[in-house]
């Protein structure tokens, strides 16, 4: 995991550019944030604390405003440790290292250090926090062994080592405590940003979904209805009852387009919601055929192998690749037949849509949004569209879908 590195007087990471990440995001949520609360009750603490730790070491300073002013300056600066991280962690080591030089008692003070220390680790500012206690340990050895007889108290002796062991010890716990925590908040900041790309995942694959299944009903209906509309333009003066029929047929097209629209707007209803009516399978391929003569269009069913139930998603994918298919040769070729097979294998379903051309517009075979709609369902379950010119003439559209048989209980 990469470090966040800021030198000692330097700002915040994202002061210099670049995209901040889950850990800065967070760190500009709190930044703007005084923490009162915390801070009042760390600086009665510490305040009370020096006063019984005063008590136990006579041999020290007694304490005095110095030393108030000292013990209150630390928790003072920790006000800051949300916004400026790395001046709170310096400042309250550097009162801490005075209040150390002036020979005050030992006790609470490095309470603060540690809580400035862990704000800074947390917020990215790893190099301060380190920098920070390193200096602190440093100027405490050079007090304790070297300057010890030039300061207050006087009369006072070279602390022994295993204090410096014990200090050096109480730095590094304090460091890895806050790389712990810090370790944890980007575990949680990058669960939580995956969880919400996940879920815009879903909500882009349903809303594609719902597109797709809208553009193929309705570009088939529309299709239908387009033709019976122009016959019936034309016929209207010469043959009346040929006209009526194809107004009939106009109004059969659009009732059942309506119904499978609303079915398609049903999933965006409450969820647990049951749908109306159940979603059309290649059980309805004959509807589908009768609709396509209305349109002038003779369509052939051939199917081979054992006809057996396909799971649901299968089902509504093979019917609208066929749906969209004999949709294309409707609107796209100048073919008034069209030949659809099916054919049923173990683990495997077969589509195929022929029809004999010749094309009757520019963009033959409908090389847009509905072709892209049927190599999508095929590639939803794992299987593939082929959709070109064949060799001899006219269009042809073939579909392999991996299935499995539909449970049965």
């Amino acid at each position: 995991m990469e470090e966040q590195r800021t030198g000692i007087c330097g700002g915040p990471p994202w002061a210099r550019g670049g995209a901040p990440g889950p850990r800065l995001w967070e760190a500009r949520r709190s930044a703007g944030r005084v923490p009162w609360p915390s801070t009042l009750a760390l600086a009665v603490f510490v305040m009370v604390g020096a006063g019984f730790a005063a008590q136990e070491q006579p041999d020290r300073e007694p304490l005095d405003a110095l030393a108030r002013v000292l013990l209150l300056a630390g928790p003072a600066l920790l006000l800051l440790r949300n916004r400026w991280p790395v001046v709170a962690v310096f400042g309250v080591s550097a009162t801490t290292l005075l209040y150390l030089g002036a020979g005050y008692p030992y006790g609470p003070v490095f309470l603060a250090v540690a809580v400035g220390a862990f704000a800074a680790v947390v917020s990215g500012h790893r190099r301060a926090a380190w920098c920070a206690l390193g200096g602190l340990w440093a100027g405490h050895l050079l007090i304790s062994h070297w300057l010890y007889a030039y300061l207050p108290p006087p009369g006072d002796e070279a602390a022994p080592w295993g204090q410096e062991l014990a200090v050096a010890a109480w730095a590094a716990a304090i460091l890895a405590g806050s790389e712990l925590v810090r370790v944890r908040r980007e575990v949680w900041a990058r669960e939580r940003e995956e969880r919400a790309k996940a879920e815009q995942r879903r909500a882009d694959e349903e809303r594609l979904r719902i597109a797709r299944e809208l553009h193929d009903v309705l570009a088939h209906s529309i299709s239908v209805i387009n033709v019976q509309a122009g016959v019936g333009l034309a016929l209207l003066d010469s043959d009346p009852e040929q006209a009526r029929t194809a107004l009939t047929t106009i109004k059969a097209a659009s009732k059942e387009a309506l119904g499978e629209v609303r079915q398609v707007l049903d999933t965006l209803r409450t969820p647990g919601d049951a749908p109306r009516a159940p979603a059309p399978g290649l059980d309805r391929l004959p509807e589908l055929v009768e609709q396509a003569a209305s349109a002038g269009l003779a369509v052939s069913v051939e199917t081979r192998g054992e006809q057996t139930p396909l799971p649901p998603g299968a089902d509504l994918a093979a019917f609208r690749i066929v749906q969209e298919a004999l949709t294309n040769v409707v609107r796209h070729s100048g073919s008034r037949t069209a030949r659809v097979r099916i054919a049923y294998e173990v683990g495997r379903l077969g589509l195929r849509v022929d029809d004999d051309g010749p094309a009757a517009g520019a963009d033959a075979g409908g090389s847009g949004n509905g072709l892209a709609g049927m190599r999508e369902r095929a590639a939803a379950l794992g299987g593939t569209i082929e959709a070109g010119p064949r060799p001899d003439g006219g269009f042809r559209v073939r579909a392999e879908l991996p299935v499995r048989p539909k449970e049965t209980k």
